[in-house]
């Protein structure tokens, strides 16, 4: 019985320390989210199916682009949204204050249901990395998300219609040398826009895109370095600004 209670309690605290996007907010309505403690046969929502709040902590983990094997769920739906619209991700708790955050698209071929997602080929649309501050004592994209729950990014104007995944990642680097990587995925059916895509190096892979040697992913907040550090380069390609 007390090995039980024990259990319990550190599995609490486990899901209490992390989290991920659990709704949307599109051009006004609300979009719930998936939750991955709760029966994964009754859930309908734009947002990728993903088991658990815990970080994924290898770059090349095959979970890497959305936090599961890739796939839709049973009952996936997929958000319309004209290019220029902005969406916010929110998060019901959040609890690492120092590290960036980012935001990619990736285009779907056909509808997005039938693609994986390890499959496709993601562009960035925004990141937050350090805002002000060094790196030891500054101000972070996720100690934004950890005030507010939220991360507002616009859909590029001239992305050009049709069906992609949106996908949220929070990097948490609280733990020297030890990254913890938080993605989650959505479905959206674009219209409108300027029917322009990004192409050659602002496309990456998930896994891939990242090298665990990187030392903005490698990297430890407390070293020597860190205390009058006041520049970071956020993981990954360039933003693409819809040109």
């Amino acid at each position: 019985m007390l090995f039980s209670v024990v259990a319990a309690l550190s599995a609490a605290v486990s899901v209490a320390a992390h989290g991920g996007v659990t709704s949307y907010v599109i051009g006004g309505t609300t979009y719930a989210g998936w939750s991955p403690y709760n029966d994964a046969s009754t859930q309908t929502s734009i947002e990728r199916p993903y088991s658990t709040y815990d970080p994924i902590l290898s770059v090349s983990s095959s979970s890497f682009s959305c936090n599961n094997a890739g796939t839709a769920s049973a009952h996936q739906l997929s958000a319309n949204v004209t290019a220029g619209t902005s969406i916010t991700a929110k998060w019901s708790q959040w609890t690492h204050a120092q590290g960036p955050v980012m935001v990619y698209m990736a285009k779907c071929s056909g509808s997005c249901t039938s693609n994986n997602s390890g499959s496709l080929s993601w562009f960035k649309i925004s990141e937050r990395g350090l805002i002000s501050g060094t790196v030891a004592n500054g101000t972070w994209g996720t100690g934004e998300v950890m005030n507010t729950l939220s991360y507002t990014t616009t859909i590029p104007a001239s992305l050009a219609a049709g069906e992609y995944l949106i996908r949220h990642e929070l990097l948490a680097i609280h733990q020297a040398n030890t990254p913890q990587f938080y993605p989650e995925c959505g479905q959206l059916i674009v219209t409108g826009g300027q029917g322009k895509t990004p192409s050659g190096s602002y496309l990456v892979k998930f896994p891939g895109a990242y090298s665990a040697s990187d030392p903005s992913i490698n990297i430890n907040i407390y070293s020597s370095e860190a205390l009058t550090q006041t520049t970071y380069k956020v993981p990954g390609p360039a933003v693409w600004n819809g040109q």
